[in-house]
């Protein structure tokens, strides 16, 4: 019997970084890089970056989910990135890089709008994360795609993408696929 999988959408920054996150959880099918959330049809990296057509950089989650829980990947999501930072995160800048979740379902919109009012209450600043229904999500571009598993040495990935994927190992290294010694010493010891 096939297994019965579904999708989430999440944009919390640069997808680059999103997708590394995301792509490592056991019970992830498959991430996608992608913009959502704006109104210019089939839309081009150079023209998101503009700020202009209202998309925002995200990752369409193709998961499992009788391996992981759509709240785990709500966990994992508010855990690896700013979400009281408003267009914005670290120095990407923009509304393409703003915090938002873009729901399937009614029962992912509910979750969501639970999990920002919960963390609400725990953290100093208000959440800021959009949470709107899914319009069309448009794949991005090829270079893109699997961006820090091929560019692992750049400034960047080093800098930027590390830090939340050490974050990931340290705080949910049990949702980790492929656990060893060697994640838990942190990516630049795996290759990757």
């Amino acid at each position: 019997m096939e297994p019965r999988t579904e999708i989430a959408v999440f944009a919390g920054g640069c997808f680059w970084c999103t997708e590394a996150v995301f792509s490592r959880l056991k019970g992830v099918v498959s991430v996608v890089p992608g913009y959502t959330g704006g109104s210019l049809p089939n839309p081009r990296y150079e023209q998101v970056c503009t700020g202009r057509t209202g998309h925002a950089e995200s990752v369409r989650v193709e998961f499992d989910p009788a391996e992981i829980s759509y709240r785990d990947l709500l966990s994992v999501f508010f855990a690896t990135h700013d979400p009281t930072s408003l267009n914005r995160q670290g120095a990407d800048v923009g509304t393409e890089y703003r915090s938002a979740i873009f729901y399937t379902s009614d029962e992912q919109r509910k979750a969501a709008e639970a999990f920002i009012k919960e963390l609400d209450t725990q953290l100093p600043q208000r959440v800021v994360t959009e949470v709107s229904p899914l319009g069309e999500f448009y794949e991005a571009e090829d270079y893109h795609h699997q961006y820090y598993d091929r560019n692992s040495f750049a400034p960047y990935c080093q800098f930027v993408i590390e830090p939340k994927l050490r974050k990931l190992y340290k705080n949910f290294g049990e949702m980790v696929a492929g656990r060893s010694k060697a994640v838990e010493d942190g990516p630049s010891k795996i290759g990757g």
